[in-house]
């Protein structure tokens, strides 16, 4: 399953947003546009959805509804969120829509909830019951075991959605402050650790070739334990000494730890991923691959993967559709956000033979960049 289209009402960034999605999708925008805004969207359904999470949770965690409604909205005082799922043979919808109690009370409340299956409407909010108890108002149905048996396929496919932004020190410092489904990496050598190790080393092998390609005195790539049981990921480097040098994960650099996280999240199984900015750490060299490995690791998993970025390089991968690159543009009512397929002048352009970074990039870099300069003197 994947998500193929979303719609937003007063979402963050987003007064009104309705655009469709592939399996892959590379959001770009200027800073501040909302690049983190829309995964978080995906972020919110998985938290909804997920077990010892749930609508309040979710909403409390992003500073209530006032957070989460648009600054750009004008009266309509509600938010929310319409999502398709699936495919052409078993498409599912979705649709949240959710306000602040009036009267200065900051809890949050169901205003809307559908279900619809292959065009069938399987779930309609409120209902007779929610009229006569509005405090069920404060959850919604997809995150109750009871009330989404007929849709439960679509809250366990919320529920598989992940976010990745790693931060190569949380990795180091993780083997003594894990987090469970960490989306700074913190957890990742458990996550290893855990894997069984016909699995794990296989994986591990896959992430050495690949990393040899940007590291190519890098001989080997293991799941190693100290003295005390503890697990580190260490690697083994060609130099002067003849059988080589081992080194853990403290000594690894900044891209070699965040590409291994990368690389590691694409092969576990599960569903959309959400990365954020891979590019960071990477040699330019090395990013311009980045989304033929994604395309490949995607043939292996079917995970639908969707990326922030400011890169250039990575954008430079002639594989890359124009339906599969969303350009976030803000305004004074709010940001819009349309595929390049959908922008007549940028898609003659690349049809032209312009590269689609040199396309993409300018409309996306604000106007008076050029004065920063002079604020430093």
């Amino acid at each position: 399953m994947s998500f193929r289209r979303l719609g937003l009402q007063n979402w963050r960034n987003f007064v009104a947003l309705d655009v469709a999605l592939q399996r892959r999708a590379f959001l770009v925008g200027s800073n501040a546009s909302g690049k983190s805004n829309l995964l978080d969207v995906f972020r919110f359904l998985r938290d909804v959805a997920s077990s010892g999470g749930g609508f309040e949770e979710a909403v409390r965690s992003r500073g209530g509804v006032s957070r989460i409604r648009s600054l750009a909205a004008s009266r309509d005082p509600s938010v929310e969120i319409r999502v398709v799922v699936g495919d052409s043979s078993d498409e599912w919808q979705y649709l949240l829509r959710f306000r602040q109690e009036p009267r200065g009370q900051r809890r949050a409340y169901v205003e809307e909830e559908k279900v619809w299956r292959g065009g069938d409407l399987i779930l309609a909010r409120p209902d007779a019951g929610d009229k006569q108890d509005r405090a069920r108002l404060t959850q919604t149905h997809l995150e109750q075991i009871t009330a989404n048996v007929k849709f439960r396929e679509l809250a366990e496919f919320f529920a598989t959605v992940s976010y990745l932004h790693v931060v190569p020190q949380s990795i180091r410092e993780g083997i003594l402050s894990a987090r469970e489904h960490d989306p700074y990496g913190s957890d990742l050598i458990e996550r290893i650790a855990r894997t069984p190790a016909r699995t794990r080393d296989a994986r591990l092998n896959r992430i050495r070739k690949a990393l040899k390609v940007a590291l190519p005195q890098l001989t080997d790539l293991e799941l190693w334990q100290d003295e005390r049981g503890v697990p580190h990921l260490r690697g083994k480097y060609e130099n002067w000494r003849d059988k080589g040098v081992w080194q853990g994960e403290r000594e690894f650099s900044d891209g070699t730890l965040r590409l291994t996280g990368l690389l590691w999240s694409l092969l576990e199984p599960g569903g959309p991923l959400l990365l954020e900015e891979p590019e960071i750490s990477l040699h330019p060299g090395v990013v311009e691959h980045v989304p033929q490995v994604l395309a490949q690791m995607q043939l292996r998993t079917g995970r639908q993967t969707l990326i922030s970025t400011h890169s250039p390089d990575l954008l430079r991968d002639a594989g890359i559709g124009l339906d599969e690159v969303l350009v976030l543009e803000p305004g004074s009512e709010g940001t819009q956000v349309r595929r390049v397929v959908d922008i007549p002048e940028l898609r003659e352009l690349v049809d032209g033979g312009v590269p689609l970074a040199e396309v993409v990039l300018p409309e996306t870099r604000p106007a008076e960049a050029s004065q920063l300069p002079f604020y430093a003197r």
